[in-house]
């Protein structure tokens, strides 16, 4: 299994000029493999592996490129050919791609040391030493540790464009030490959870439980402040440079906080439950179809089922994405569809005669589709209607904030 952990670094200026001198050789080298790729008719052309052979006869032309690491300058090389693959990819899907371009040194800023020419040290409290080779020593803000049983098999140093400097340790964890998951046999009702990714909610679970949206206003309102301040200043002047790691800044903050309000959800549920089923969203179409895309865009809800999915192998839970087509019209009593609205929020069967919040029903229907997905059938003794608790119980983003997760019993119980 494959995930990183990020960090802040602090690297004194001797240091961080350093790190920047050295990512833009590694820009360079990026820019040479793709003139190389266009221009050059060699046999050692045409892959990431067939391409570092080449490295030798670069640092003999360009003595500049024997200043890096040889290790970090092969994965420079194949950066570049994930980049060309990631554009085939895209291709294959019927996008319109463009081609490669040069980057420029704005657009270029990270290098990663991949296998070796890296070292982690004095990591027993806070605060650690990353090594990096022809570099030296950099400061690092360790806040959370490294698993014993994983490798590090590479990492990154980013300059963000607020400045700060950060590195993503990809660490590989081998299957064997990860917790068995449980046997799918023993998963019901009560030990797994169907999840509705909402509009009115962040989330509505199939038990009963809905948490709140994180409430940005401030944070985008202080963004749209600094974006009128930076429009103002000329463009290319130290102002209007200083002004933009403002803005850039404004935006990290936004994107931490969604971040960390993921993870305390995901991890809740993956510890909580044994098994967690999501909806495998269009999530590009519904940003074109909603008036409140900002929200939508807030949840990034790619990234709420990525962390679900790689927390699941972690602690042990099985998670599985359901086709999402119908779980808000489809009655998840009696299986009829019936049209709704998007501003209707109650559920009402004409059919057979259910009700149930909006929400709750959708939830409801994404369980028993992940039962079906795991091969299970939907227990005969559980009927939907009894299945389905009376109540909501209502989560706020502020309490998810402060406990870390949406600890439920200083909850306040609303009727549905």
């Amino acid at each position: 299994m494959e995930y990183s952990h990020r960090y802040p670094v602090y690297p004194t200026q001797e240091v961080a000029a350093e790190l920047e001198h050295h990512i833009d050789i590694h820009r360079q080298a990026y820019n040479y493999t793709l003139y190389e790729y266009e221009n050059v008719d060699a046999d050692d052309i045409g892959s990431a592996y067939k391409h570092h052979y080449r490295l030798p006869d670069w640092k003999d032309e360009f003595s500049v490129f024997s200043e890096v690491n040889s290790k970090a300058l092969q994965r420079t090389v194949t950066r570049f050919y994930q980049n060309l693959d990631g554009l085939s990819e895209q291709k294959e899907n019927g996008r319109t791609v463009g081609k490669l371009n040069w980057k420029s040194p704005r657009e270029f800023q990270s290098m990663t040391f991949s296998q070796s020419g890296f070292e982690l040290k004095n990591t027993s409290g806070r605060h650690a030493t990353l090594w990096l080779s022809k570099i030296g020593d950099i400061p690092i803000r360790y806040h959370r540790e490294i698993p014993d049983e994983a490798d590090i098999k590479e990492v990154t140093v980013k300059k963000e464009t607020t400045g700060d400097w950060f590195v993503s340790f990809g660490l590989e964890t081998d299957e064997t030490d990860l917790p068995e998951k449980p046997d799918v046999d023993s998963l019901n009702v009560n030990n797994s959870v169907g999840i509705d990714l909402g509009i009115l909610n962040y989330i509505h679970t199939s038990n009963g439980k809905t948490v709140d949206w994180l409430d940005l206003e401030d944070d985008y309102e202080r963004l749209r402040r600094e974006q009128r301040k930076l429009s103002h200043k000329e463009q290319g002047s130290n102002n209007y440079e200083k002004q933009r790691r403002e803005v850039a800044k404004v935006k990290r903050h936004i994107r931490r906080k969604v971040l960390d309000y993921q993870h305390k959800i995901t991890t809740w549920l993956v510890r909580e439950y044994d098994a967690v089923f999501v909806e495998d969203l269009n999530v590009e179409g519904m940003l074109k179809q909603s008036h409140n895309a900002q929200n939508k865009q807030d949840a990034a809800w790619r990234q709420f089922i990525t962390l679900l999915e790689y927390k699941a192998d972690l602690y042990g839970c099985h998670v599985k994405q359901v086709e999402a087509r119908g779980t808000t019209t489809e009655c998840a009593s009696c299986g009829v569809e019936t049209a709704k609205p998007i501003w209707v929020r109650e559920h009402s069967c004409p059919s057979c005669g259910f009700e149930c919040g909006r929400d709750a029903n959708a939830a409801m229907n994404v369980l028993q589709r992940g039962f079906s997905e795991l091969g299970l059938e939907w227990p005969e003794s559980t009927p939907v209607e009894t299945a389905l608790p009376t109540d909501t119980t209502s989560v706020s983003a502020k309490r998810v904030i402060e406990t870390g997760s949406p600890t439920l019993n200083e909850a306040t119980t609303v009727a549905e």
